[in-house]
């Protein structure tokens, strides 16, 4: 089964979450959240910080990531991983294909013409939210 990330990254306050617009399909034009393939041998985890560090520049020591969830889809044989995160200082991002962007977290993420992913990016922010003490608690 092929394995692909999601990473939802919060800046330091909490209150705006790092998007890219995607450049080519699936989803041209829309925002979404960075990530990309689990290399063969790769721990899942390990998978997640480099695609994170490749699309934007943020390393391990600027945000903890934890896995929230995976979506799994069998007629497509692919596992998609939630890892979400905060950061833990000040950090300008750097685009590797797709344009970042800060979105206030408050956006309307269920809206399918502007967001990837057939609503689920709102099920992801909905999730943080619910379990954002476990999640960024000190």
């Amino acid at each position: 089964m092929k394995k692909l990330n999601v990473i939802l990254v919060y800046n330091k306050e909490e209150d705006k979450i790092l998007m890219c617009k995607r450049e080519k399909e699936p989803y041209k034009g829309k925002f979404n959240l960075v990530g990309g393939k689990v290399e063969e041998g790769e721990k899942e985890l390990d998978a997640a910080y480099r695609e994170l560090q490749e699309e934007t520049g943020i390393t391990k020591q600027d945000i903890n990531l934890k896995h929230l969830m995976n979506f799994q889809y069998e007629i497509l044989d692919m596992e998609l991983e939630l890892y979400v995160g905060k950061l833990n200082k000040e950090k300008e991002v750097i685009e590797e294909i797709n344009k970042l962007y800060w979105l206030d977290k408050n956006e309307d993420f269920f809206n399918v013409e502007n967001f990837a992913g057939e609503g689920n990016i709102g099920h992801m922010v909905k999730q943080v939210e619910i379990y954002k003490d476990k999640l960024f608690g000190e």
